[in-house]
């Protein structure tokens, strides 16, 4: 028999172990992330800029679900390692454009065995990872704008 107060049982949320799962990731992360000197939050950023080179930090955030609160210190952080820089758009100057460095390109090739590290901490088959995946970036895909 259920009472009315199941719906505020731990064990009934789907967030916890989101937000659970998360956080243990993110921590397997740092050992690796430590050797190159970059926070996960910093790694995120990087592998976005490794893949497009410049951006609006509008689109960098809207990409990575930040706010401009968070990412503005961690763009400048990223900018004091030298592996980005920022600098008002020429077309717009509303917009904040963000672009990588030769340091950042080249961070690119030490971080390269990371997603394999991280793969082997987490025991799911490649099947079970394309689904979770899959159901992950469905819930995702609702809060965009």
């Amino acid at each position: 028999m259920s009472d009315k107060y199941d719906a505020l049982k731990l064990d009934n949320q789907l967030c916890f172990p989101l937000y659970a799962v998360s956080k243990e990731i993110v921590r397997r992360y740092t050992p690796f992330l430590n050797e190159i000197d970059l926070t996960y939050t910093q790694y995120i950023v990087m592998m976005v800029m490794w893949e497009h080179k410049e951006m609006s930090v509008k689109e960098l955030g809207k990409k990575l679900f930040l706010d401009s609160g968070t990412l503005t210190p961690l763009l400048k952080n990223l900018e004091k390692k030298g592996l980005v820089t920022r600098e008002r758009s020429k077309s717009d100057e509303r917009f904040l454009v963000v672009r990588i460095t030769d340091e950042g390109i080249a961070l690119r090739e030490k971080a390269l065995d990371i997603p394999a590290k991280i793969g082997n901490c987490i025991s799911l088959d490649e099947d079970e990872a394309v689904k979770l995946y899959t159901i992950i970036k469905k819930l995702l895909g609702q809060f965009e704008e």
